[in-house]
């Protein structure tokens, strides 16, 4: 365990790196309290979270490592919208402070974050549970993929898509941008169209699936969709 959450600490002091360049770097200074304050409950977010999944779900760490081979062409396209999505939040909210925006009222930033704590035990519970929880939308049959409907996956079907819908929409409210919601729109957007196409795939090809659907009728939210 305490080499994964080794290795897990040293991406996450790169990925700090990549993201202080994307944010700061467009604000021009080092003097944005809000973008210290994010990185500061970013980095014990992520610690927690590495520390329960290294505790119950380690394999998870391998899973979502990278794209796995046959994960379906057209996800690719949902992946670089979304990852493009959440990696333009940091320069949009950047460049909006560097030009006298990025001032959105406290009680705005306060309700970001407390959508960031939503989000990231929505982020968290899922991949605790799901041992299936890649990067990708493919059919696992090298890792006997089955469907998981406990958790999360007992009250909607897609909990990591709407939690982390809610985790870019979050951070760009901690920030104080609300230029930065664009993006996030970009992000919300791909996902829910990704939930549609990936929808038909487990349809079409994981047994079990479409008896689950008729369990757990809710994709995203109860009630809504």
């Amino acid at each position: 365990m305490f080499r994964i959450i080794g290795k897990s600490l040293i991406q996450l002091v790169v990925s700090l790196a990549i993201m202080g360049v994307l944010l700061l770097g467009p604000a021009g200074t080092f003097e944005w309290s809000r973008a210290w304050w994010f990185f500061i409950v970013f980095v014990l977010a992520i610690v927690i979270a590495i520390v329960v999944l290294a505790k119950v779900n380690p394999e998870i760490f391998a899973a979502r490592s990278r794209i796995q081979p046959g994960t379906k062409l057209w996800d690719y396209i949902f992946i670089t919208l979304v990852i493009g999505g959440f990696i333009a939040i940091l320069p949009v909210a950047g460049l909006d402070f560097r030009f006298g925006g990025a001032n959105a009222p406290d009680w705005v930033v306060w309700l970001g974050y407390l959508v960031f704590i939503v989000s990231f035990i929505g982020q968290t519970w899922p991949q605790a549970v799901n041992r299936h929880f890649e990067p990708g939308v493919r059919i696992q049959e090298d890792r006997g993929q089955t469907v998981i409907d406990t958790g999360p996956y007992a009250i909607v079907r897609h909990p990591g898509y709407i939690s982390g819908s809610l985790l870019a929409i979050s951070i760009a409210l901690v920030l104080g941008s609300w230029w930065a919601l664009i993006p996030v729109a970009v992000v919300v957007v791909g996902l829910v169209v990704r939930t549609i196409f990936e929808e038909r795939t487990l349809r079409a090809e994981l047994p079990g699936y479409t008896e689950y659907t008729q369990r757990v009728k809710w994709r995203w939210v109860p009630g809504i969709w």
